[in-house]
């Protein structure tokens, strides 16, 4: 099912998409249908061109951003728990020293504003890696973020077994349970949250949305309709978020 989910997004990414339909444009006119293979040609043209567009991908970010709007800290409530995902920080591979800070860092560093505010008494950080590759899981590699940051150690609790956002959910959940923890501040992007709210939630949890790092932003009207890889890039991480959950992960 992991592999499954991971193909059906990579199916309906821009860039997937454009590919899968080139091949079929190469095989229809392999086999004679030209007309037809002009057709799904220019089809699959025009969809990664879209999606190229600043305008695009900010609508499409903007749709899932804008349920989950920036919160300053001091505003924030208090819970039981605040809850880090992985997708920020890359584990070192084997031979290097230190993690890898990604975009997605601002997850590890406002977690730690949370706690430092004293929002809750603990952070649990939750994220895996493939031992093939990485020295550490990726909650480890976090965890050593936050002690940067000033966390205390004795404050951190670490989920290493998940690989994507519904085992983070249900992993996490389970480390919860058994300290008596209910009510957590959930923080992840932005356009991450929509989806690992519902995926926490339906653990039972009850889920006070902490999102960070949000990316859509004014610019100026001529760059919203020339086509950028970074847009690209943005509409394919918002699809991959809303075809994630309709298949479950």
């Amino acid at each position: 099912m992991f592999f499954v989910s991971k193909l059906v997004i990579a199916l309906l990414s821009p860039l997937g998409a454009f590919l899968f339909g080139g091949l079929l444009v190469l095989i229809l006119a392999l086999t004679g249908r030209r007309r037809l293979a002009f057709g799904l040609g220019l089809l699959a043209l025009l969809w990664l061109w879209f999606w190229s567009l600043p305008m695009a991908s900010d609508w499409v970010r903007g749709y899932l951003e804008n349920q989950h709007p920036a919160i300053v800290v001091e505003a924030m409530p208090e819970a039981q728990a605040i809850v880090v995902l992985g997708g920020g920080v890359s584990p070192p591979d084997y031979g290097e020293v230190y993690p890898n800070l990604e975009s997605g860092s601002d997850r590890v560093w406002y977690g730690a504003r949370l706690l430092l505010a004293g929002k809750a008494p603990l952070v649990l950080l939750s994220g895996g890696s493939d031992p093939a590759y990485s020295a550490t899981s990726e909650a480890e590699a976090m965890s050593r973020f936050m002690r940067d940051l000033g966390v205390p150690a004795e404050a951190l609790v670490l989920e290493q077994r998940s690989r994507n956002t519904t085992e983070n959910a249900e992993y996490s959940a389970a480390i919860l349970a058994k300290q008596g923890v209910n009510r957590i501040l959930l923080v992840t992007s932005a356009l991450h949250m929509p989806r690992a709210k519902a995926l926490f939630e339906a653990q039972g949890l009850t889920v006070i949305p902490a999102a960070t790092d949000h990316e859509v932003q004014d610019r100026p009207l001529w760059r919203d309709v020339l086509p950028d890889t970074s847009a690209l890039d943005g509409s394919s991480r918002a699809i991959k978020e809303i075809v994630g959950r309709w298949v479950g992960r």
